[in-house]
């Protein structure tokens, strides 16, 4: 009796374990065709997603970080199904939204939302701050008619906006004050999930802290989960949970903050860490130059991508795809570090 008293805890631990997942994104890829045959066939294709996978749990935000081109937004607009992804899965509350329709994602797009990362291009330039944020709450009938403005007056004094605001146009306000309602757009179909998508890239440092300082307060109040996309190593430490680093259209490393921070694995993300400028003049810095450019995503090299770059490569990383192997919790695709963690297991 004891026993399976037990077993029951562990199965509904397992199943609260399980209700906290909002977002499962197993291997997805995502190619575009470049060359075409009169038939119609894909002759060369660039692959910008390359089997990625990963967990996001509700409330928790996950940081993408990577150089330019490493296929961090096209990761995010996949998810959202912006791009329809060539394969893998995206399984959002439980429910696979990989082959859906643009029909049938419409009932979900009021829990998945993006901000996008111009904030200048993104705001309908004709259109009020009242109209830009009153639409959506029309369309997906958030509030009765009656209660649109109120509900939208609210909602950007969460966002730090005036209410005089309301008739004023998008070129009347600065770029941090079109981000900001940018992020009340966002939010005002009351989403599960934003996708963060360099939100503050195209900011002044000062404005940079604003912005996230109130995505971080928002957060809390509303019991959101952040996808953040960026390049900024320092913005994703301070905002993020889990850290996934990309290096052309595939996750090589993915962990807690701690354990990615405390303990980098792979060589590409010691590279990017050593890259942080340390304020204090008296710390030598210890800068790991990565030699070559980034290879071409439609042409990319056999074995290991970064094989052409690494200070550590063998023959093995020029023919042999590093599996993504879980480290304790700390995932990585590297040789070197699947042999090392091999030896220590000999040893002990």
């Amino acid at each position: 009796m004891e026993t399976e008293k037990n077993l029951d805890i562990e199965i509904i631990e397992e199943a609260k374990e399980n209700e906290k997942i909002i977002l499962e994104v197993k291997n997805l890829r995502k190619c575009f065709p470049i060359k075409k045959s009169i038939t119609g066939k894909v002759q060369k294709e660039l692959v910008a997603v390359d089997n990625v996978s990963f967990t996001l749990n509700a409330g928790e935000t996950i940081g993408i970080v990577g150089e330019s081109g490493c296929g961090k937004t096209t990761l995010g607009r996949t998810i959202l199904k912006l791009h329809q992804p060539s394969g893998g899965q995206i399984i959002f509350n439980g429910e696979d939204i990989t082959k859906y329709s643009k029909k049938e994602m419409r009932h979900l797009r009021t829990d998945m939302q993006i901000i996008f990362q111009d904030p200048y291009s993104s705001l309908p330039p004709r259109a009020t701050v009242g109209d830009i944020l009153s639409e959506p709450v029309k369309v997906h009938g958030i509030v009765p008619k009656d209660q649109v403005k109120d509900y939208v007056l609210d909602l950007m004094d969460k966002c730090g906006l005036r209410d005089y605001y309301y008739e004023r146009y998008p070129h009347e306000f600065s770029g941090g004050q079109r981000q900001r309602i940018c992020i009340a757009r966002a939010l005002s179909v009351n989403p599960k999930l934003v996708i963060c998508d360099e939100p503050v890239s195209a900011l002044d440092v000062s404005i940079q802290a604003q912005i996230i300082n109130l995505l971080r307060d928002l957060q809390k109040k509303l019991n959101l989960t952040y996808l953040f996309i960026s390049h900024d190593i320092s913005v994703v430490k301070f905002i993020s949970d889990k850290i996934g680093v990309m290096y052309l259209g595939a996750m090589v490393e993915f962990g807690s903050k701690k354990d990615i921070f405390d303990k980098p694995l792979h060589p590409y993300t010691q590279a990017l860490f050593s890259a942080i400028p340390n304020p204090n003049p008296d710390v030598k810095m210890n800068r790991i130059v990565l030699k070559g450019d980034i290879p071409s995503p439609v042409n990319p090299p056999s074995g290991c991508r970064f094989h052409t770059r690494c200070p550590h490569a063998t023959e093995r990383c020029a023919q042999e795809v590093p599996a993504f192997k879980n480290y304790n919790g700390h995932y990585c695709a590297c040789h070197l570090v699947e042999e090392q963690y091999s030896n220590e297991q000999k040893e002990d």
